[in-house]
């Protein structure tokens, strides 16, 4: 009989253990809740460490993060959906860019502020943006030689 209490215990703490990571994992990824801010939109050429959930910041500060991500079949570019926090009004003429951590790190959505008087109103699509970077084919155009500037000397 004693067995059988100490199965039902320790199944019991595993049922926690899991709901518990399925609710941390909820939290992390961003599913748990519902996305805080207005919605905006943007194209990039190439969307390369950006998924959903991913951060998108303002002066390395998460101001919001990606909530979608698909192929604009027509123009073959990486339509993104992303929220920005509500008490952030961004000027119109901002852009948008997929910039890097570092070396070893990963992608992230950056927020370039523009100067405009007038702000982004939701649902808007930024229309200035900078598609991520690869840091292979800088490497190889560095040691290709391409782009170097060789004097007659």
């Amino acid at each position: 009989m004693s067995e059988n209490k100490t199965e039902v215990a320790v199944g019991g703490v595993v049922l926690a253990v899991a709901i518990g990571f399925l609710v941390y994992a909820g939290q992390l990824t961003g599913l748990s809740r519902a996305p805080e801010g207005y919605e905006l939109h943007a194209s990039f050429r190439s969307a390369d460490g950006v998924s959903i959930g991913t951060d998108v910041r303002m002066a390395g500060v998460k101001v919001g993060r990606v909530t979608g991500l698909d192929l604009d079949p027509q123009t073959f570019r990486a339509s993104a959906t992303f929220t920005v926090q509500n008490d952030i009004e961004l000027p119109d003429d901002s852009a948008v860019a997929v910039a890097s951590e570092g070396l070893l790190g990963g992608n992230f959505v950056e927020l370039l502020p523009g100067g405009s008087p007038f702000a982004f109103e939701p649902g808007d699509t930024v229309e200035f943006t900078q598609g991520s970077v690869s840091l292979i084919s800088l490497l190889m155009k560095f040691v290709s030689g391409d782009g170097s500037s060789e004097s007659d000397g």
